[in-house]
């Protein structure tokens, strides 16, 4: 009789304590984001088309402390670009930084992340807290393709509605 009350207090404590850290673990979105990818030019249209890029390849993390996310790539003028940041996916500003041409760059300053379900992400891109453009990110069920529909103003008041096809490494 005593072995039993010390067994289902030990299984009770053993159960509240799972319970306890169910409630404080927080998991990882879906990572269908997780690579390198890189923009297939040929399948990607750019408005205005004058802007758009000689190349360019993104690398993503996902982890607890959010989506890290860097580029580097190859503007329309030929100039050499880098972009970094890291966001969470709950829809706040997170600081943005970049260059081109080893110059830091005043296109934005800030990013927000949304999950909008398991393969669809919605980038908010702004400067000086107003917003300059929406990216609408959709990745194939392959997990090998994404398309980025990116539409607003750019920095210099252009119109944009780009649809980016980028290809995992």
């Amino acid at each position: 009789m005593y072995m039993s009350r010390r067994l289902a207090l030990v299984g009770g404590v053993l159960v509240l304590f799972g319970i306890g850290l169910s409630g404080q673990t927080k998991t990882l979105p879906t990572d269908h984001l997780t690579g390198t990818w890189k923009i297939n030019l040929a399948k990607s249209k750019y408005s205005p088309a004058t802007l758009a890029p000689k190349s360019g390849q993104t690398r993503i993390s996902v982890t607890q402390a959010g989506i890290k996310v860097s580029t580097d790539g190859v503007d329309a003028q030929g100039q050499a670009t880098h972009t970094e940041y890291t966001a969470k996916l709950d829809g706040k500003d997170y600081p943005w930084t970049g260059t081109v041409a080893g110059k830091p760059s005043t296109d934005q300053d800030a990013v927000s992340w949304k999950q909008i379900d398991e393969w669809t992400y919605e980038v908010t891109s702004k400067l000086k807290g107003k917003v300059t453009t929406v990216n609408h990110i959709a990745i194939d069920h392959d997990g090998k393709t994404r398309t980025n529909t990116v539409t607003g103003t750019n920095a210099q008041g252009q119109a944009v509605n780009n649809t980016v096809v980028l290809e995992k490494q």
